[in-house]
């Protein structure tokens, strides 16, 4: 198991990157988990969100330690860490318990894809990685580029209404919007993306959903199964267009709200293969 460095001399006597920086983390959430993988330095990790399922092997290998607004805090601190990952204020009462108990914290708060490869690139710096961080995330930015290229090409965008949540209706956070108008579609509420807090994302009255019309609904109900004929059986929406064409698509929460490597591959993808089958059946 990595060790946590204490003296300077050990750093003094090499000169192998991977002394530096933290070597002992803990990951509250998924995403800098699966990135730390994809860097090949997965030996730092000893422990993780209990939310990680990318990669699945990470479940296997590593305790689990917090949820995502608890974690249990001695657990944390017998793992001795020299680095514990988080996000957002969401997690601003687990970061000021373990300050208080001399960990360090790095709270990232992403909320957009350019800030999300801001993120990838600083934790890559942080373990000496740099130079693997920018490979990876140069393949990311040429595919979102090819894929922003293809859907250039559509006659018509279709409108989309991406549900994060269904009672009350939350509409997408920024980096979901973004990925969606890169994928082809266009949000149907851009003006609540720049809401960094779901509170003020939410849609009190579905008539307006109705209104704005969708012809493509992707639902990502926070780790519940999105439910298609849920959507169906609301008073009201059987005129909706992606409900009378049957254009009610799930994305699995991990693979789209996880503001990491995961919303830049697979999210991105499933969004735009589901667009561009909605322009040749509905364009």
């Amino acid at each position: 198991m990595t060790e946590k460095i204490t003296d300077w001399r050990t750093l003094a006597s090499g000169t192998d990157q991977s002394a530096y920086g933290p070597q002992r983390i803990v990951c509250l959430t998924e995403e800098p988990t699966e990135w730390l993988y994809m860097l090949g330095e997965e030996r730092r990790i000893v422990g993780i969100s209990g939310y990680t399922v990318r990669p699945p092997r990470a479940r296997e290998e590593k305790p689990r330690v917090s949820a995502f607004l608890s974690a249990k805090i001695d657990k944390i601190i017998d793992l001795k860490p020299d680095c514990v990952i988080g996000f957002s204020d969401l997690q601003a009462d687990i970061a000021s318990q373990l300050v208080k108990k001399g960990v360090q914290v790095t709270i990232f708060n992403q909320r957009s894809v350019a800030e999300i490869f801001s993120m990838m690139f600083q934790l890559a710096a942080m373990v000496g990685q740099q130079a693997r961080g920018l490979e990876l995330m140069q393949s990311m930015q040429g595919r979102l580029l090819a894929i922003e290229q293809e859907a250039a090409t559509l006659k018509r965008r279709p409108r989309v209404f991406f549900e994060e949540w269904y009672d009350p209706h939350i509409s997408a956070i920024a980096w979901v919007s973004e990925l969606m108008g890169i994928a082809g579609g266009d949000d149907c509420f851009p003006e609540l993306a720049t809401k960094a807090m779901g509170k003020d994302r939410i849609i009190a009255d579905g008539g307006e959903i109705v209104q704005r019309n969708p012809d493509i609904i992707f639902g990502s109900w926070c780790g519940r199964k999105f439910r298609p004929d849920h959507v169906r059986r609301r008073p009201g929406w059987e005129g909706v267009n992606a409900v009378r064409n049957n254009q009610l698509f799930e994305i699995k929460s991990a693979e789209i709200l996880q503001p990491g490597p995961a919303s830049l591959t697979d999210g991105v993808e499933q969004l735009h293969r589901i667009i561009m089958q909605w322009s040749r059946d509905h364009g």
